[in-house]
């Protein structure tokens, strides 16, 4: 039997394709949701639209510190996997769950399956890269979703025949749903024009919770709103710092956390994103919609070398002068080998080969 995890929300987006094709194939799956993203707008509306099943089992770990989080999702993952004694745990991403189940199930001498393995910023205070790091080396399936995945996989001493090309489960979702996505013309909603405002989502910690920090980003935001609507769907980290440090950009509208389809939709007709998410520099590559990534680094280079995205840092000037590049360019970035929205069938083969070897 295969359990596969979700804890927060970008897991759901990489997940639901997996689960779905288990099931399609009729291969046992016990589905276990942490609860690290707990209430209706960052979790149960995802479940809806991705036409997700509903958890086997839910932990509701809820928020918290790091230390915290991790903490609870171990003693409740452990319980869990004592009772249902699966073949193989399946986790994604970079989040505090995805150490945490990885870390329970190598304990307990289960085989661990890593979705997005291999991906490196290279900087050690972000916590994502620490989650992301220690995943990687205790997992024995690695599913990396670019060329250098594989790359930074081999450099840190990972085996070869763990490591898997298969592409990016992200991309299936977004070829699944975007024909849905886009009828609902979510930019209506908003008074807004196809292809005439920008989008914006900013969540990390380093750019949110240094008042200074987000002060500069959000001064960048409001020169760039003067030329275009901005429509910023806010985390509700972010929402809560901006409302304690009294910051209110004219030209950026701040609206509370959307649904997939409506954010997809917005993405999709967007004429540029600017962004702190990993994820939605994926996502806007396989678009084709120009992205500004509003971060010193990426862990994913292939968006910048083959898709749409632009790092460009935190300095107010460097993000203006990226939009104004933006408005003025074409997008002629390409979609990456193996984005095809084929990756969960990929990924799927390689689970059932390995459960039939455990059986054999």
């Amino acid at each position: 039997m295969i359990l596969t995890v979700v804890g927060a929300r970008p897991n759901f987006v990489k997940m639901a394709p997996i689960i779905h094709e288990i099931n399609r194939r009729g291969l046992p799956q016990v589905f276990v949701h942490t609860g690290q993203h707990y209430d209706a707008k960052m979790s149960d509306v995802f479940f809806g639209e991705l036409g997700m099943p509903r958890p086997d089992v839910y932990l509701g770990v809820g928020s918290g510190s790091h230390a915290e989080q991790t903490a609870r999702v171990l003693l409740a993952f452990e319980l869990v996997l004592l009772e249902h004694r699966p073949k193989l745990v399946v986790v994604a991403g970079d989040v505090n769950a995805t150490l945490s189940c990885a870390l329970t199930a190598s304990k307990l001498g289960i085989p661990v399956a890593h979705v997005e393995s291999g991906l490196r910023s290279f900087d050690r205070e972000m916590p994502e890269e620490i989650n992301r790091l220690l995943t990687d080396h205790i997992s024995d399936l690695l599913f990396v979703t670019e060329p250098q995945g594989r790359v930074n996989l081999l450099r840190e001493g990972i085996a070869p025949e763990k490591i898997h090309m298969v592409g990016n489960t992200m991309i299936d979702s977004l070829d699944t749903h975007l024909p849905a996505a886009l009828a609902r013309r979510p930019w209506e909603a908003f008074g807004l024009e196809a292809g005439g405002y920008g989008l914006v989502t900013l969540h990390r910690p380093s750019n949110v919770d240094d008042e200074a920090g987000l002060r500069e980003i959000l001064g960048a935001l409001e020169t760039v709103g003067k030329r275009w609507p901005l429509l910023f769907p806010a985390h509700p980290r972010t929402a809560k710092r901006m409302a304690d440090w009294g910051l209110q950009p004219e030209g950026l509208r701040v609206v509370e956390p959307l649904g997939y389809l409506d954010f997809l939709g917005l993405m999709a007709k967007a004429r540029l994103v600017l962004t702190d998410s990993g994820g939605i520099q994926e996502e806007t590559t396989a678009l084709g919609v120009p992205c500004i990534t509003i971060r010193e680094n990426t862990e994913r280079p292939v968006t910048m070398d083959e898709g749409t995205n632009q790092l460009v840092g935190t300095k107010r000037e460097n993000i203006e002068a990226a939009a104004w590049r933006a408005e003025s360019a074409v997008p002629s970035g390409t979609r990456p080998a193996l984005w095809d929205g084929k990756a969960a069938v990929r990924v799927v083969d390689i689970l059932g080969d390995w459960i039939k070897d455990l059986r054999s």
